[in-house]
């Protein structure tokens, strides 16, 4: 008898170690089985393309150090609300722990969101983000780029002058933010006019058609102000035009880049560059890996873009892809301190520079 107590007991503690693993693989204290999904509205220009690149990088890392199973990246056609409001209908259905979200409309997803956080999925919203309060935003300081602009303008037009602006994707919250510095920029120095507007959809096969499109009816432009990925399509339909390149605001592609150090060694042709890094997707993807493993984290959290100043152009262009978009590595230490940074009413930490 004592023999096969002893044997009952033995396999009750076999049972409950297999239970307890059984648990233990599901999810881990140390959130090694979390699963982390991105949903992305858009994928049809380099910044999103690098985005795309830069949120597999940090995916790869995270799983080969075991604090997390999977996260795919969903990207939608058309840039469609709809198309993506269903998407994360999906993902909740499917289980995902987590939702990063780059948003197609800052309201139209706002439902949807709520569902997942309803469900006990945290959404992390970056770059086009949404205006939902239960939602983590991340908000890069978009009206700052767009006032930098102008600021920059201001130091080398000090006399002002006639404008060409060139916006991003009609109804998204980077496209409206950017604008409204632009106009906060000009109205500090009214000397600066807009005499033409065309959308380029952050593309610089679209800003160049456009571009070319309005330039027989504009007067003399002494600037461009851009969105990003708009400027080497600017100033080829300025140079198909025969018209005189004026300074158009870079947006920190590589093509963009190296036509400025080629325009700049010819001709002392200079501007600026500025845009938000593509990898803030990956301190999206930190932050949601501290939400799920219980670190208090900021609701909102403010990111300045990554700005190219002329003497900084050469560094960055020796480390920036070809294709591809300037970007920094964002490492989860990194984002620790921002968060504890936010928290302490600091400003974030300055930007790792790429190795």
């Amino acid at each position: 008898m004592k023999r096969v107590g002893v044997l009952i007991l033995a396999a009750l503690l076999v049972v409950s170690l297999v239970v307890a693993g059984g648990k233990q693989e599901q999810k881990s204290p140390g959130g090694k089985k979390w699963r982390i999904a991105l949903s992305n509205d858009y994928a049809g220009n380099s910044w999103r393309q690098q985005m795309l690149k830069d949120w597999k990088s940090v995916v790869e890392k995270a799983k080969a150090q075991g604090l997390i199973a999977e996260g795919p990246a969903f990207t939608t056609n058309e840039s469609s609300a709809a198309e993506q409001a269903a998407q994360i209908q999906n993902l909740i259905l499917e289980g995902y722990d987590a939702i990063v979200l780059n948003a197609a409309s800052p309201t139209a997803l706002n439902g949807a969101v709520k569902k997942a956080i309803d469900a006990g999925i945290p959404v992390i919203s970056f770059d086009n983000a949404i205006t939902e309060p239960s939602a983590y935003r991340l908000l890069t300081d978009f009206e700052f780029y767009g006032r930098s602009e102008i600021e920059y303008l201001a130091t080398r037009l000090p006399q002002g002058g006639n404008l060409l602006e060139i916006r991003g994707l009609a109804g998204t919250y980077v496209n409206d933010a950017i604008h409204a510095g632009i106009m906060q920029g000009i109205k500090k120095y009214p000397q600066f006019k807009i005499v033409g507007e065309v959308y380029g959809n952050w593309t610089q096969s679209v800003a160049q058609k456009e571009v070319a499109g309005i330039l027989p009816s504009l007067p003399k432009i002494d600037a461009v102000v851009t969105q990003g990925g708009d400027g080497y399509g600017a100033v080829k339909a300025f140079e198909a035009a025969g018209r005189p390149i004026p300074i158009v605001f870079m947006g920190n592609r590589y093509d963009e880049l190296a036509l400025w150090k080629e325009l700049k060694q010819k001709t002392g042709w200079d501007t600026s560059s500025c845009t938000i890094s593509p990898s803030v997707v990956q301190i999206a993807f930190w932050v949601a890996l501290e939400v799920l493993n219980g670190t208090d984290v900021p609701k909102e959290i403010k990111l300045p873009p990554l700005t190219i100043p002329s003497d900084k152009l050469d560094y960055f262009l020796a480390h920036t892809e070809k294709g591809g978009v300037a970007s920094i590595e964002y490492p989860q230490s990194w984002v620790k301190e921002l968060i504890q940074n936010v928290k302490a009413g600091k400003p974030a930490p300055p930007d790792p520079l790429p190795k």
